[in-house]
């Protein structure tokens, strides 16, 4: 099955968190922090949004961060994606 986003709506999925620290300390699943850093997976045409011209500006691609609940959380033949609105995510990671 594939996925393809509406509008001004962004198909990530999230980056896997660091499992060590810098400094070499291994890290239990609870104190992982929920990871804010995404590839865009997929991006929706844009156009009109609430009466409002939207341009997309991300690329299928690019690292983003996002907010910390933004989205809504789906699954896919065993993946996890979140779909968010590009106006969700905060930064591109260059």
């Amino acid at each position: 099955m594939k996925l393809k986003p509406l509008a001004d709506r962004v198909i990530i999925k999230m980056v896997e968190a660091e499992e060590t620290t810098k400094s070499g300390i291994i890290l239990t699943g609870a104190a992982k922090e929920k990871p804010e850093v995404a590839e865009v997976i997929e991006v929706g045409p844009g156009g009109m949004v609430d009466g409002k011209e939207v341009k997309m500006v991300v690329k299928k691609g690019q690292k983003v961060i996002t907010s910390k609940y933004a989205g809504t959380e789906v699954k896919v033949d065993g993946e996890e994606y979140t779909i968010v609105r590009q106006s969700d995510i905060l930064a591109v990671v260059e």
